[in-house]
C-alpha cells in the first residue's frame, strides 16, 4: 500500500460504503493516512466483526439490499464531506432486479440521503462523490446481466448527478475499475483460467491491486479535481484499448 499519496484532508469527513475489504478498505485506508477523519460501513451488526481491519474507522452496519437499512444508515450519518459509493456485490444467483438495488439503486439512495449534507461542506474543491464502476459498464456481462447493467447505469447515473447538483458545490465521478485482486473476485483471481485470460488482454499484464484503485479515488475526492465533475475513469491497466 501506498504509504503516502500526497493529498491532504485534513479536517474533511468521507464516508466509504463497503470499507472493510478490497477495494472500499484500501480507499478508507488511504483518506485516513491524508488526514481524513472516515466513516466506513458494513454488512455485520458490529466493527468487531472485522478486528483490525477497520481500526481507526467510525462503523455503520448497511444493507444496501434494503432501503430502511439505507434511510437509518443516512439519518445516522453527520457532517460528510466526501462519499465514496463503493459497495456492491457480484450476484450471480441473485434476481435483475436484487442486483440492480445493490448496485445502482442503493448508490443514488446513498448519495441523495446524504446531498443536504454534502452541500454545506466547506472543503477545499467542494464536496465530492466518487462511486464505482467497472469494465462491465461498457461491455456485455452474459453471465451477470443484472450487475452488469446496474455498472452501466452507475456511469450514468454519476453524470446525471453531476449535472444536477454542480449548482450545490458537489462534484459527482466514477472510477472505472478493472480486474482487481479482492475478497470479493477471488473466485476468478485466484482460477488460473480466468486470471490468464485477464491478464493476457490487459497490456500490463496483471491484476490490479486495491490500493491502485484508492489512488485515482483520492484524486477525485481532492480539490486537485476542482474542475472535474461527471466523469468516469477508466483504472484498468489498458484492458479496454485491446479489442
Amino acid at each position: 500500500m501506498y504509504k503516502s499519496l500526497n493529498f491532504d484532508f485534513k479536517n474533511v469527513r468521507a464516508v466509504v460504503t463497503g470499507g472493510t475489504s478490497g477495494i472500499g478498505n484500501a480507499t478508507a485506508r488511504a483518506l485516513l493516512n491524508a488526514g481524513a477523519s472516515v466513516l466506513v460501513t458494513g454488512t455485520s451488526a458490529t466493527a468487531q466483526a472485522y478486528g483490525e481491519v477497520i481500526d481507526g474507522f467510525e462503523y455503520r452496519q448497511l444493507d444496501l439490499g434494503d432501503s430502511a437499512s439505507i434511510q437509518a444508515f443516512v439519518e445516522s450519518v453527520g457532517a460528510v464531506d466526501v462519499l465514496v459509493n463503493n459497495a456492491g456485490r457480484i450476484m450471480p444467483d441473485a434476481s435483475f432486479g436484487q442486483a440492480v438495488q445493490v448496485n445502482l439503486n442503493a448508490v443514488y439512495e446513498i448519495s441523495a440521503g446524504l446531498w443536504p449534507r454534502l452541500k454545506q461542506s466547506t472543503a477545499p474543491g467542494g464536496a465530492a462523490i466518487v462511486n464505482i464502476a467497472s469494465m462491465m459498464s461498457y461491455f456485455g456481462s452474459p453471465h451477470l446481466p443484472g450487475y452488469g447493467a446496474a455498472k452501466a447505469g452507475v456511469v450514468q447515473l454519476t453524470k446525471t448527478l453531476a449535472a444536477g447538483w454542480a449548482k450545490d458545490g458537489i462534484r459527482v465521478n466514477a472510477v472505472a475499475a478493472g480486474s482487481v485482486a479482492t475478497a470479493m473476485t477471488a473466485e476468478y483471481a485466484n482460477d488460473p483460467h480466468w486470471q490468464q485470460v485477464v491478464s493476457g488482454k490487459t497490456p500490463l499484464g496483471r491484476w490490479a491491486r486495491p490500493e491502485e484503485i484508492a489512488a485515482p479515488i483520492l484524486f477525485l475526492c481532492s480539490d486537485a479535481s476542482s474542475f472535474v465533475t461527471g466523469h468516469t475513469l477508466v483504472v484498468d491497466g489498458g484492458y479496454s484499448i485491446i479489442d
